[in-house]
């Protein structure tokens, strides 16, 4: 169906897909992984399935922690070379492994990459320390999967005794509970305040982060229903206040860790700060 629709204007449309596990409802160990012959078999199988003749852009998926990132790179070369993909990038790795390949596919004259994609929301930070800073500095781009936190961002999921649910069935994750109540309860007013759904709040956040970065970022919806999908696009006409912005920043920020903790220590006693205070910081957000 997907192959259809974009069949009537297949240029105007950017196309991503990723490798990494079988499309298989019985997969197989010959079958996923990010090898090379895991690769080429995957793209192989979306242009039958999509009935086209290019990938615009490609991602591995996971780290398969066995595959060398040389692999991973010469392949995703050897298929931009042959018109088979135009570009490639890496989903949900870590930003050491991103960087290096990063670093090896320039030396070597490969085909760059172009991209990382992680979760990111307001009750999902935690890119902000290693992961966006890095693709900021090598000038990646970042597709943001996620950004209404897995559900809670909605507003409509309660506390309760299990986790964060919606019906009693279903569990949403979203890590510290006590700090995702607090991010709610923020998205929550700032909604009350713009007359606009929390769900739109949280979005219309994620949009002004993205322009406040020195990279493209991109948020990823995934509407499972036509009204859903409304809700997804009402959020561009929603601007939110510096002040409503930075109160939502202050809400969801996550601590630094190490070892930025102990360089903002370091950092206060060269410039003349309490070099015994210990200290916490959050990481910043544009």
């Amino acid at each position: 169906m997907l192959g259809e629709f974009l069949a009537a204007d297949r240029d105007h449309f950017v196309l991503s897909t990723k490798f990494t596990n079988s499309s298989s409802p019985h997969p197989r160990v010959s079958g996923t992984g990010n090898s090379r012959k895991t690769m080429v078999r995957s793209v192989e199988a979306s242009l039958k399935r999509l009935g086209t003749d290019y990938i615009d852009l490609y991602w591995a998926h996971f780290p398969d922690d066995l595959t060398p990132i040389e692999e991973i790179l010469a392949a995703f070369d050897d298929l931009v070379r042959a018109g088979k993909i135009l570009y490639a990038g890496l989903s949900n790795f870590p930003a050491w492994r991103v960087a290096r390949a990063a670093t090896m596919a320039d030396l070597r004259g490969w085909s760059p990459l172009i991209g990382v994609q992680t979760e990111y929301s307001l009750t999902q930070r935690t890119p902000d320390r290693e992961l966006l800073p890095m693709a900021e500095s090598l000038g990646l781009g970042v597709a943001m999967w996620s950004p209404l936190g897995g559900g809670p961002l909605t507003g409509l999921y309660r506390r309760g005794t299990d986790g964060w649910v919606s019906d009693g069935k279903r569990v949403i994750r979203g890590g510290d509970g006590s700090r995702q109540e607090g991010v709610v309860d923020a998205v929550r007013a700032v909604a009350e305040e713009t007359g606009a759904p929390a769900a739109q709040v949280a979005v219309a956040w994620v949009r002004e982060r993205a322009r406040r970065a020195g990279t493209a970022l991109v948020p990823v919806i995934g509407p499972r229903t036509p009204e859903q999908l409304d809700d997804y696009l009402a959020a561009l006409d929603l601007t939110l206040t510096n002040e409503q912005y930075a109160r939502l920043c202050t809400a969801g920020r996550v601590p630094a860790g190490a070892p930025h903790e102990v360089n903002a220590i370091a950092r206060d006693a060269v410039l003349g700060g309490d070099p015994g205070r210990m200290v916490t910081p959050a990481v910043p957000v544009p």
